[in-house]
This record gives C-alpha cells, structure tokens and sequence, in this order.
C-alpha cells in the first residue's frame, strides 16, 4: 500500500460528503431515510452536462478549461443552476409526494415511497440519456507532485476546495444563521418549534432545498473526476448511508468526517483487496457504528 491511497480516500470522501449532508439534514429533519438522494445526485450531473452542452455552443470558447484545469467556465456556469434545478426537483418530489405521506402513518411509507420515486427518477435518466457513460470533458491530466510522496491532478485539488469551502458554508448557515437555529429546533422538537413560532414548513422546504443542491454538487464532481451515468448516485447510496450514521444524525460536520473515513477505508481496501470489494467497506462501517456506537461521531442515535 501506497500513500497515494491517502489522496485517492479524501477525494471519495469529499464526494461522498457532499451527499452525506444532505441525507443527514433530511433525516434528522422529517425522520425518514430518502432513498431518492441518490439520483439527485445523478440528475445534479446530467443536468449540469445538459446545460454546459447549450451554454458552450451558444458561447465559443466556454467549453475550455480554465488555466490547469479541465472544468470550463460554461460547466461552473451549469453546475450553479443545477444546483437550483436539483433543488427545485427535491422541493416538487417532497409536495407532489412525501408532504402527503408524513403524518399519516409510520415513516416506512415515507421509506417506501422514496424508494420509488428514486427508481422512477433513475429510469427517466436512463430513457433520456441512455446508459453510456458521458463526460464533462475528455482531457487527460497528469497527477503531479504535492509533496510527501503524493500526486494529485489541478481537478482534484480545485474539487477538494471546493468541497471544503460549501462545508465550511453549511457549518456556518447551521450555526450562525436564522434558519440554520430553525432547522436544528425543529430537528429537536418540530411540535415544540412550531409552538415557540418556527415556521416548521419553510424549515423543511429549506432542508430539501440544501440538501438537493448539495447533491448536486457530488455529482458534479463525481463526473469531472470520473464519469456521468444514471446508477451513479445509486452507487454512492450505502456509503451516503454509512457516513451520515457514522458522523452522526444531524451532524453535517460529523457527516463530512464520516465520508472522509468510508472514502480512505473504500481505497485502502481497492489498494489491498481489490475494486470488487470496494462496497463492501460501507456495509461493514455502516453494521460495526450501529452495533458499537449508533450515536456516530456526534449526534444523537439514529
């Protein structure tokens, strides 16, 4: 084993982080596990795919990278408005469908009908974009020297700030923010938040909101690093899992550092084992957290 797995971890970390927020938010939030984060995921990077496709013919010269980098400036341009599309695609799914299931009856039907609605999204990508794998860009980049033996490409270092920095955001807006104060209240107590005059159903449009964007920044990454396909988002959904339980519930910071930790064992076990057992390290994180400490890292059981 090399050190280069300390690099290859924190870039599958940071991309599954990304997600894992979102899941955590949405479940300490309305008490069910949304299986249909995945695929904003997935249509987080189609969309953007779609859209930086329109802006770079409509504006010669978008489509190149900027300085070292492979990502255009017409992608970062799409990558925004995705952001708001995938928001917008998990504010619809919540009041066409989960806002007419919650509170009447047990979470599974919530469960349940995210799980259709995740298998329904992914199939519409498919029959809309096919099951090729796409790209962002077909540029090839060399790793280069970063110091104590590790290389790593301009791409991965620019993602790496960039994922740091929207996790330093949302730590803020959680902490140092009105609605952040409003999303942890109605996370303790949505009966006694609303009593106390928290407007428990912008909370909760909010929450959808933040976390579809952010999903759709995983995606983003995850198809400049690697490629863009409709299981993509299914793929990462056991190590989303995994990272929000092991951070603990509620805990966007303890999410991030869940990922970084299912990221490093996921490459250590690609170095020592092979690919094929790649997602078996979520599992194995997932089951050890819940049996020796359900509370993660911080936050409360889940």
């Amino acid at each position: 084993m090399t050190a280069q797995v300390l690099v290859d971890g924190l870039m599958s970390g940071a991309l599954i982080g990304l997600g894992a927020i979102g899941v955590t938010l949405t479940y300490s939030i309305l008490r069910f596990a949304n299986f249909a984060h995945g695929e904003f995921i997935s249509f987080g990077a189609y969309a953007t795919l779609l859209m930086a496709s329109g802006i770079s013919t409509l504006i010669v010269g978008s489509d190149q990278g900027i300085g070292q980098l492979s990502i255009s400036p017409a992608v970062i341009a799409a990558s925004l408005v995705a952001m708001a599309l995938t928001a917008s695609l998990a504010l619809a799914l919540d009041r066409i469908l989960f806002s007419r299931l919650r509170g009447k009856g047990a979470a599974i039907s919530l469960v349940m009908a995210s799980f259709g609605a995740s298998m329904a999204i992914r199939a519409a990508l498919e029959f809309a974009f096919t099951s090729r794998p796409a790209y962002f860009s077909r540029d090839l980049q060399i790793a280069r020297p970063i110091g104590f033996g590790l290389k790593a490409t301009p791409d991965q270092i620019a993602l790496l700030a960039v994922a740091a920095a929207l996790l330093a955001g949302v730590h803020l807006l959680l902490t140092r923010t009105q609605i952040g104060r409003a999303m942890r209240a109605v996370s303790e107590n949505p009966p006694l938040a609303r009593v106390a005059g928290v407007d428990v159903d912008a909370t909760i449009r909010f929450t959808w909101a933040i976390g579809g964007a952010l999903a759709s920044a995983s995606g983003v990454m995850l198809g400049l690093l690697v490629q863009i396909r409709p299981f993509m988002g299914f793929d990462l959904l056991l190590p989303l899992f995994a990272a929000a339980i092991l951070g603990g519930i509620g805990s966007a910071p303890g999410a991030f550092a869940g990922a970084l930790i299912v990221g490093l064992g996921e490459a250590v076990t690609v170095q020592l084992v092979g690919s094929e057992w790649r997602a078996g390290v979520a599992f194995l994180v997932l089951i050890v957290v819940l049996i020796v400490r359900p509370t993660g890292l911080a936050g409360r059981p889940a």
